[in-house]
């Protein structure tokens, strides 16, 4: 018998209800990964600071300068880096600096400050002191230095 416009097939409440399932799977999953991306969009600089920090508690100085430069062979061409030379690095961040001896830290988030703006302020306690440090993490080459804002 050949199929017309009139004749249907039979309704099957399984294959009916499998579609809707997946539908609502697939409408989490967006969700879920459009929540994960938004939370964790700034997770490579905090990740950076992260860093830079661990190797202030180490003592490592001189590994938190090639960090802070993006540039783990700064030794082979210090000249590069005349306008914050290593000296004045570890006035900043040494002992004697503004911080201290630097025992712990916590990265507690990063903020964007404009719209488009070229990298993101990351927020640290540092030594559990209620004033907040604020690194500026350069998105493009991942240098930092001291946040304008």
């Amino acid at each position: 018998m050949a199929s017309t416009i009139f004749t249907a097939k039979d309704h099957d409440p399984v294959k009916e209800r499998r579609r809707r399932n997946f539908v609502i799977g697939l409408i989490l999953v967006a969700l879920l990964s459009g929540v994960l991306a938004w939370n964790f969009r700034y997770w490579p600089e905090e990740r950076r600071v992260d860093k830079f920090f661990d190797a202030l508690e180490r003592k490592d100085y001189e590994t938190a300068y090639g960090i802070w430069f993006n540039d783990p062979a700064w030794k082979q061409h210090p000249g590069k880096y005349k306008q914050y030379p290593f000296k004045e690095f570890y006035i900043d961040w040494g002992p004697g600096g503004e911080w201290g001896l630097i025992k712990n830290h916590k990265v507690e988030g990063a903020v964007s400050p404009k719209r488009g703006s070229s990298g993101v302020v990351v927020l640290v306690t540092v030594n559990e002191r209620i004033e907040k440090a604020r690194i500026w993490v350069e998105k493009k080459d991942k240098t930092l230095t001291f946040s304008p804002y």
